[in-house]
């Protein structure tokens, strides 16, 4: 059975093809840039299973066109972070929207697609403005995103509002099966420097010098979590069904708390710092902005996972495994650099 993953060599998609290898599937793996994904090579397959890189970007409608093309399922784990964006548009919505346009396109083109697992976020059910403490449930969507004030929740509602479009234009009996997977922060063990940024860059902060942390909320899950819930997407779930990924919500300092209680070889931070020096610094930080910092300062949802690993059939990890697995990561692999 020949699976396509779009942005294989990311974080949650190099888990995806981890685990379809592991469990025999035929894996054709798309990276825009093909080198950065050859690490994919060296993980363990299952006897049946087989890997394929292929280039791939999502706005190169033939290329698409060309990955999609004998597949019997796609899973859309592409995604555009983001970390050092300086034109929303053109790096987050465009890759988003437009990309995953052409890759219905593609999909109908190819006439042999019958399961899509696409990946989301809880940024497409997260709206942009909520009440402090609000819970989220799958019914939601993030319905008031601007490339202003949310570009990445826009980006992402949008996608998902383009793939469900297009399986709805199809009859009942052509229809190809779509399962939305929204995970909160993603934190576990990487395989490569790069997936050190994005949500890992949380956990990596524990592994540097500075001795504080913000006053800020952090919901998250396991990526082979996430992994599995997307390998178990193709049998499992309901047709159409969105499912929030989602394990626990802590505060930066007690994650540092909980470091400190299952790796106590190191004092992890712990020092809240003041939100008026939080805000200061932002100002002068390259990669945050004040009004980032202002509107996540004390702030904090939840989000309501209904029956999510029952109608799945996974097992989350406990969020103490997930953290100690994460920051163990970190250190292995800033050992190698």
């Amino acid at each position: 059975m020949g699976v396509l993953v779009t942005g294989a060599a990311g974080f949650i998609g190099s888990h995806v093809v981890h685990l379809l290898l592991a469990k025999g599937y035929c894996v054709r793996a798309t990276a825009r840039n093909p080198e950065s994904a050859q690490f994919l090579e060296a993980f363990p397959k299952h006897k049946d299973a087989s890997l394929e890189i292929v280039q791939m970007d999502l706005l190169n409608k033939e290329a698409v066109e060309a990955a999609v093309d004998g597949c019997e399922i796609v899973i859309h784990c592409a995604a555009a972070l983001m970390v050092g964006v300086r034109d929303p548009q053109r790096d987050v919505v465009d890759p988003s929207v437009l990309g995953t346009q052409n890759l219905c396109n593609a999909i109908h083109k190819a006439g042999c697609v019958q399961t899509i697992i696409h990946t989301s976020s809880v940024a497409a059910i997260r709206r942009t403005r909520h009440k402090n403490g609000h819970v989220f449930t799958a019914s939601d969507w993030c319905d008031d995103a601007t490339l202003e004030s949310n570009a990445y929740g826009l980006a992402k509602a949008e996608a998902e509002r383009v793939m469900r479009s297009f399986v709805e234009l199809h009859s009942e009996e052509l229809r190809p099966r779509l399962v939305t997977i929204h995970p909160s922060i993603v934190f576990g063990p990487v395989f490569q420097k790069r997936h050190t940024q994005g949500s890992m860059a949380y956990l990596k902060h524990f592994t540097g010098k500075l001795p504080f942390v913000l006053h800020t909320h952090l919901n998250f899950v396991d990526v082979r979590d996430v992994a599995n819930a997307h390998v178990a997407a193709i049998e499992t779930g309901k047709d159409g069904g969105r499912y929030i990924l989602h394990k626990e919500g802590l505060w930066m300092r007690d994650i540092g708390r909980l470091l400190r209680q299952s790796l106590p070889g190191k004092k992890w931070a712990m020092f809240r710092l003041p939100s008026l020096l939080a805000t200061l610094m932002a100002a002068f930080h390259p990669k945050l902005t004040v009004r980032q910092v202002r509107s996540s300062l004390g702030r904090h949802v939840a989000y309501d996972v209904e029956n999510m690993e029952m109608e799945l059939g996974i097992q989350l990890h406990s969020t103490e495994q997930t953290l100690v697995d994460s920051v163990e990561s970190l250190l292995e692999l800033s050992r190698k650099v």
